[in-house]
């Protein structure tokens, strides 16, 4: 393997796999202000003291409490989070379908972003790639008239060309955890991913913070290659060939090591649960123990109790967890949705494993666990938010204008079969030199249908939005710049198949929540089902809404809301995005790599 050595100083971890594959990206990066780390437990970044302390978490300095209404104020704190990113290539290695040989697989996570509540994060990105471009967006980040700075490319953005170096800035407006991912194609798949946590209040004391944890699926193959893969009609994405817990677990082949968590006995933890993955939703549940939910995505919750989570991919979870079981270790189990219709695994049962102070650190789990019941690829909607938002029912209306059917086609494209995905008859394909904002830094509203730009013009009014899906793959669908209020859908079924069930607005209307319903970024489209979601038009920009399984959006499954054109203007810097739009163009004119997908 090329500069293990250097990479592994990065924070790599090595797994156990077979065979060679072509080269792949990968994220490196360090923090100006601390030693790089990779996804750090319970090491909270310096502050001045505050009210905060393991008693009273709710309390989080002087004016500013769990209470605070976080999209209309947050604490002005003057620190500035520096990070230097370079995305670099790599040997990724797979396994071959015949042969017994173990090679080494290296996967690399970029460094956790680590700041408080109101700091400014500034992000240098570096693209050391031969080929390809790539962006970086900012997971859940509300962007409140920031939108040249969401990472969207072709929509906010032009992709940063090799050797060069784009600076993304924005406010820690929000408190909790999430992620962040290259919105080049499915490039992310590949390992251009890490995890964001903005220290905050919060509903429930703690005495300890164990950090960020992601778990993603992992594929052996290059993204670009299964996403060819996946053109030709009655294809299927292939099941992962590992799931990863903070970038760590064995693997078929008796290789690699378990993921562990350490936890104190008697003490109450908190956790910060992130799906990264590109395919698969995860049911997680931890044996002998309860998941008390506080936050939901970025948006703070009475504390709710479960045995179990779904987690579709794009959500977070933070939880607190109790250490009130006997010394040992514990495993923490994913399974999967018996339908197998929102993703599967070649790696049987994927598990991490806590471990009491005290406990073995070799010693395996005893107790498997019970498989919690299925949740059929629904995710929980009983969520209560604590800064409350409540909708005028009066003002809900279903309208052809405001419905977003979904469904799966095939058509012909340079002369090739292909399967796309259309939202309202049409796939979203964006042109990377001809982003959504220099359209409008042209002046020029001309754009083409491909883009799928659906105008929210109205300034602070209510947007509803009915989703409806024709067919039975659920989709995870995220907003940029917003939280959604999730106003009501159908239920999840364990085989839905059949005939798609439409949104009746005679009958399913009386069904819809307008008081303070759950909230957040990414939710669950049932199988032939409808979902109806509502965000308010406080942030002028192209904000996209896209399904979150990295083949989906390939395909095109995508909308962008074009929010408060009149105002972008005066509250977007457009010009900024030319100088990186111009250095694209002239790289891209001679490269050999060319999009062949919908470029996001």
């Amino acid at each position: 393997m090329r500069s293990s050595s250097l990479l592994c100083s990065l924070g790599c971890l090595l797994l156990a796999g077979l065979g060679a594959a072509a080269p792949s990206p990968i994220l490196a990066g360090s923090e100006d202000t601390a030693p790089l780390v990779l996804a750090p437990r319970g090491d909270l970044v310096k502050r001045a003291p505050t009210c905060n302390t393991p008693t009273n978490r709710a309390c989080w300095t002087s004016g500013f409490n769990i209470n605070t209404d976080y999209e209309e104020s947050f604490p002005a704190t003057g620190v500035v989070r520096n990070y230097n990113f370079v995305i670099t290539e790599h040997d990724n290695w797979v396994n071959p379908k015949e042969g017994g040989t173990k090679l080494k697989a290296m996967l690399i996570n970029g460094p956790n972003i680590v700041a408080d509540w109101g700091d400014t994060v500034r992000v240098t990105v570096t693209n050391r790639l031969r080929v390809n471009g790539t962006s970086i967006h900012w997971h859940g980040v509300r962007m409140l008239n920031n939108n040249v700075n969401d990472g969207a490319n072709g929509i906010t953005e032009c992709p940063i060309p090799p050797n060069s170096t784009k600076v993304y800035t924005f406010r820690a407006e929000q408190h909790g955890s999430s992620w962040y991912h290259s919105h080049f194609s499915s490039q992310y798949a590949n390992g251009v991913v890490g995890t964001m946590q903005f220290n905050g209040p919060a509903s429930l004391p703690y005495e300890e913070d164990l950090g960020v944890f992601p778990i993603t699926d992992w594929y052996y193959g290059a993204a670009d290659q299964i996403q060819h893969s996946l053109i030709p009609p009655n294809t299927v994405p292939p099941l992962s060939d590992n799931v990863l817990f903070n970038g760590s677990h064995v693997n078929a082949n008796g290789g690699g090591q378990y993921a562990r968590v350490k936890l104190k006995p008697g003490k109450r933890h908190r956790l910060r649960i992130i799906n990264t993955s590109v395919d698969n939703t995860f049911q997680i549940s931890l044996v002998g123990h309860q998941f008390t939910v506080i936050e939901a995505d970025f948006v703070p919750v009475n504390a709710f109790t479960a045995q179990s989570l779904f987690l579709a991919v794009g959500q977070r979870y933070d939880v607190t967890i109790v250490a009130s079981q006997a010394v040992g270790n514990y495993w923490f189990n994913v399974t999967f949705s018996g339908n197998g219709l929102c993703g599967n695994s070649f790696m049987p049962k994927p598990a991490a494993i806590f471990q009491y102070d005290g406990a073995s650190s070799t010693a395996l789990p005893t107790n498997p666990g019970t498989p919690p019941p299925d949740h059929n690829c629904e995710d929980n909607t009983n969520f209560v938010p604590i800064v409350t938002r409540t909708v005028p029912a009066a003002n809900f209306t279903a309208t052809p204008t405001n419905d977003l059917p979904v469904a799966l086609t095939t058509k012909i494209w340079e002369g090739v079969q292909r399967v796309y995905w259309e939202v309202k008859g049409q796939d979203m394909n964006i042109t990377w030199d001809e982003p959504t904002l220099e359209y409008l830094a042209k002046g020029n509203m001309n754009f083409p249908a491909r883009y799928n730009v659906f105008q929210v013009p109205q300034s602070n009014v209510w947007s509803f939005w009915i989703i409806e899906n024709i067919g039975p793959v659920p989709h995870p669908m995220h907003l940029h710049g917003h939280d959604f209020l999730i106003l009501g859908r159908s239920p999840a079924l364990a085989a839905p198949f059949g005939a798609p069930r439409r949104f009746n607005a005679a009958t399913d209307t009386a069904l819809l929540d307008f008081t303070n319903p759950t909230r957040r970024d990414t939710t669950m489209l049932p199988g032939n089902g409808w979902l109806v979601v509502a965000f308010r038009s406080d942030n002028p920009g192209a904000w996209l809404f896209h399904c979150h399984i990295a083949w989906h959006v390939s395909q095109g499954l995508s909308v962008q809301f074009l929010e408060r054109v009149q105002d972008i203007p005066r509250t977007v810097p457009l010009n900024a995005i030319e100088p990186n739009c111009a250095a694209w163009t002239q790289y891209y004119d001679t490269s050999p790599f060319k999009q062949f997908d919908s470029g996001l």
